[in-house]
């Protein structure tokens, strides 16, 4: 059961802190409540686990002029690996811009942290900034109920967000990979993608959004243009889903994040889930097979 971690980063510290207490350290590190220290950079190793994937260069530029003017003003927090060296849990950003500052050394706090916890902090770090790529939170939060069994309410409340918040992000990995890489690069916003996720094209419309500018409410028109346009006949002619069918599905993709569709032929019927990664597809698996 997720820890209701709504209340922060420093609240998941403080469990990882008394986890280990009393193990001591076979490093030679500083031990979990000790304050903030200088270690060189050179010592200080990526996470690849880092939800974090896109550091543009403007940004990492301011950050490195105001690093080279007030230093790196919060520590970096990391976890011995052995031989000296350290793995950032949360900071990376930070680390970066001071490379670039030409900083020799940077504060840091040392906490001995296990695999999942480390993991667990980096997710919570990275989503409750509010600069985070809708795509990559949305990969985040697929990836924490994946490692760590989460349903969607316990990941909301790890992360501090709601239900609704987490199961309409998931929702944008539904998207194509061509419009995903849009709103990793910033041309598209996350209202952009909302508007189009479920067109029938929406790499056209992506491109059309991005070429013309469009705001999201021009794309939710465009969007909407686009379903109203007549289909070619395909055979014979499907009958209309009823308000309770539509409300139904709804219901059902804001639990589960994903696509739903229902098909009622009078009392029977067919019901499709769309997933998009796999780690969608153990959470329905762990969650279809789950003993009450």
């Amino acid at each position: 059961m997720a820890r209701g971690l709504g209340r922060g980063l420093s609240a998941l510290l403080g469990e990882a802190e008394e986890g280990a207490e009393g193990q001591g350290t076979a490093t030679g590190a500083a031990p979990a409540g000790e304050g903030a220290r200088e270690v060189p950079i050179e010592l200080i190793q990526r996470n690849p686990e880092q939800p974090r994937t896109l550091f543009t260069e403007a940004d990492l530029e301011e950050l490195a002029a105001s690093i080279r003017e007030k230093g790196v003003l919060q520590p970096i927090l990391v976890r011995p690996l052995g031989s000296g060296e350290y793995q950032i849990v949360a900071g990376e950003r930070r680390w970066r811009a001071a490379q670039r500052a030409g900083l020799k050394a940077v504060p840091v706090l040392v906490r001995e942290l296990a695999d999942n916890a480390a993991f667990e902090i980096a997710i919570v770090e990275n989503v409750q900034r509010s600069d985070l790529n809708a795509i990559e939170e949305a990969k985040a939060y697929s990836a924490l109920m994946g490692r760590m069994g989460y349903t969607q309410d316990e990941a909301a409340q790890v992360v501090g967000k709601s239900r609704s918040h987490v199961a309409n992000t998931l929702r944008l990995m539904q998207l194509p990979g061509p419009v995903q890489d849009l709103v990793l690069e910033g041309k598209l916003t996350a209202g952009h993608a909302r508007a189009i996720l479920t067109a029938e094209n929406p790499e056209a419309l992506a491109d059309a959004i991005v070429a013309r500018g469009l705001s999201v409410r021009e794309a939710e028109a465009l969007a909407k243009a686009g379903s109203d346009k007549p289909k070619k006949a395909s055979g014979p002619k499907k009958a209309p889903k009823d308000a309770d069918t539509h409300a139904l599905e709804a219901d059902l993709e804001d639990v589960l994040g994903m696509s739903v569709s229902i098909t009622d032929k009078g009392g029977a019927g067919v019901l499709t889930i769309s997933y998009a990664t796999l780690e969608q597809l153990d959470e329905l698996c762990r969650r279809l097979t789950r003993i009450s």
